[in-house]
């Protein structure tokens, strides 16, 4: 007596997913809208891209340029055989971890007081969004002014420290200055972000958990924080990539000094402080291929489904 296992096999196949008509029709609105804009980013950066990828296979050096070879993976190999590079990396890594989660944490409690504001709710909201608008290369003057052990008022402030204590002598205290930086500068973008997820939850569905007895944490973690998960990966997702491309502050802060270097960092002193273009290119190569793993790193984390989110069947 033979048993079939069909039903078994067939029970567990995923059903394809099938786009409604609005679904489709958005989808092709989508296309039409960013056809442009994707057209025109083509013809400006193709060249670039292009140029840059092919440099990144020779000994391209701006000193020597008639002397340029075609030395294939060579300039690959160099790097990421390199211990330096793998140093870089994982402080490029550290920042972005570090600086994303906390202005996570704290752009969302800015969110929240935005989203639930009455009084002065536009001065309060601009005042938020003020370090945002300031440029990344003066907010760094500033906070190294801050940081300074001559006349910088943080050492002031902190009452355990000695007032000639000098941040960026050594690495912990010099990447922390620049982590504060960069926190500063960016959380209002992230609690921009926030804002706008907030702004798509039913006071009604929050109105309910509350008739049922739901305490101001349980509506938090269980109504909340769900419903934004769209949001929430958007925000993540874009300061992920913009701090792992991270670069003027630290120019500005410790020019790379006491290993507080980043990949960018390390692109430019191969091709603007010792002309190497070859090498230079194929780290700006490297910096591309990580900025898309840690992309999709990201969103294959959160598996946000947008088509559910609209309840679209």
């Amino acid at each position: 007596m033979s048993v079939s296992t069909a039903p078994a096999a067939t029970k567990h196949r995923k059903e394809p997913v099938v786009l409604s008509d609005r679904a489709r029709a958005e989808n092709r609105l989508g296309m039409r809208l960013v056809a442009p804009a994707v057209v025109l980013m083509l013809i400006v950066t193709a060249f670039p891209m292009l140029r840059a990828l092919y440099l990144s296979f020779t000994n391209y050096s701006m000193t020597a340029p008639d002397s340029s070879e075609f030395v294939g993976a060579s300039n690959y190999v160099t790097a990421l055989t390199d211990p330096l590079f793998w140093q870089v990396t994982g402080n490029t890594v550290f920042i972005m971890i570090v600086t994303v989660a906390v202005e996570l944490v704290v752009g969302f409690a800015f969110a929240m007081v935005m989203h639930r504001v009455i009084f002065a709710r536009g001065i309060i909201r601009t005042s938020i969004l003020i370090p945002y608008g300031i440029i990344t290369v003066v907010s760094g003057f500033a906070w190294q002014f801050a940081f300074s052990n001559n006349n910088g008022f943080v050492n002031a402030w902190l009452p355990f420290l000695d007032d000639s204590f000098n941040w960026f002598e050594q690495y912990g205290s010099a990447i922390s200055a620049i982590m504060v930086s960069e926190i500063w500068k960016t959380t209002p973008f992230m609690s921009l972000l926030l804002l706008a997820g907030l702004a798509t939850i039913s006071e009604d569905m929050l109105e309910a958990a509350k008739v049922d007895g739901a305490s101001w944490w349980q509506r938090l973690f269980r109504v909340i924080l769900p419903n934004m998960r769209g949001a929430i990966m958007v925000a993540i997702l874009f300061r992920a990539l913009d701090a792992y491309r991270i670069f003027d502050n630290i120019f500005v802060m410790t020019a790379g000094a006491q290993g507080t270097e980043s990949v960018s960092f390390l692109t430019y002193r191969q091709v603007i402080e010792q002309f190497q273009l070859g090498i230079g290119s194929a780290l700006s190569v490297l910096l591309f291929l990580s900025v898309l793993v840690v992309a999709f790193l990201i969103v294959k984390i959160f598996r946000v489904d947008l088509g559910a989110a609209r309840q679209e069947s």
